[in-house]
């Protein structure tokens, strides 16, 4: 006897309590725990204790200060690197010579961690606003630029006969062929990138700044601030939460020719 299944439709209300089960849930067990005192303050704070913290951090606008620095930082490291990633990815796809003297060191490069270059960076840069903005370029670069090589390599050959039977020059050639269709793939590699380059910041930061989202936590750390800590983790995974679902909508409405 063959089972009957009935189809479930959930009404929005509904989705929305199921995405909120697991965070209320979380944040119950947290006013438990804290209320119950079975762990020192100095290691759980109390939701109470956060919100005024934040009040507190906001009011003064050192919350605004950090974020403001953050997200430079951020900005002009990701826009560095992600550039320069998608030329070179582009080049060593289209050009075999290029493909054949850098990509064994671009293999072996990619590799490393971000976080393993902060102490040679430190170094060579001191701690000021270099420091920082290289190892977000270099944490963008990367994924880019290997989005843009693999996108570019496994273009279909046809695309480049007719440009070379047109005698197609290179920049046309890149502008009107290859960014087009490889857009996609290469979109997927800013995605990550982005992410990457967020939490890359933020380790960086942690280890050594004056001034940012990571160094308000240390601040935290170093003067027994839990609640400070606690914000800024809250507002490090709001932010990447947010840069993630905007990438996500810009990379809907770009490709959305795709879907088509």
């Amino acid at each position: 006897m063959n089972a009957i299944s009935i189809p479930r439709k959930f009404p929005v209300v509904l989705d929305g309590l199921i995405v909120l089960a697991a965070p209320v849930s979380l944040v119950l067990l947290w006013i438990l725990l804290s209320s119950a005192e079975w762990i020192p303050e100095q290691l759980l704070v109390s939701p109470l204790k956060v919100i005024e913290a934040l009040g507190e951090l906001t009011e003064s606008g050192e919350l605004a200060e950090h974020l403001r620095k953050s997200l430079y930082r951020l900005t002009l490291g990701f826009f560095t690197g992600a550039g320069l990633g998608l030329i070179f990815g582009v080049l060593q796809g289209l050009f075999k010579t290029v493909e054949d003297y850098c990509a064994p060191l671009f293999n072996a490069v990619r590799q490393v961690p971000s976080i393993a270059f902060i102490p040679m960076l430190i170094l060579i840069f001191g701690i000021e606003e270099t420091f920082k903005i290289i190892i977000v370029a270099k944490a963008a670069f990367f994924p880019v630029a290997l989005a843009s090589y693999d996108s570019v390599k496994w273009l279909p050959k046809q695309y480049f006969e007719v440009a070379k039977i047109y005698q197609c020059p290179v920049w046309p050639l890149i502008r009107n062929i290859v960014i087009p269709a490889t857009v996609p793939q290469i979109l997927t590699g800013l995605r990550l990138s982005l992410s990457r380059s967020w939490m890359v910041l933020v380790a960086a930061e942690l280890m050594a700044a004056d001034s940012g989202i990571g160094q308000m936590m240390e601040w935290g750390r170093q003067m027994f601030r839990m609640d400070i800590v606690v914000v800024g983790v809250f507002i490090t995974g709001l932010i990447g939460f947010s840069l993630d679902r905007g990438f996500q909508w810009v990379e809907s409405r770009l490709v959305r020719w795709k879907k088509n």
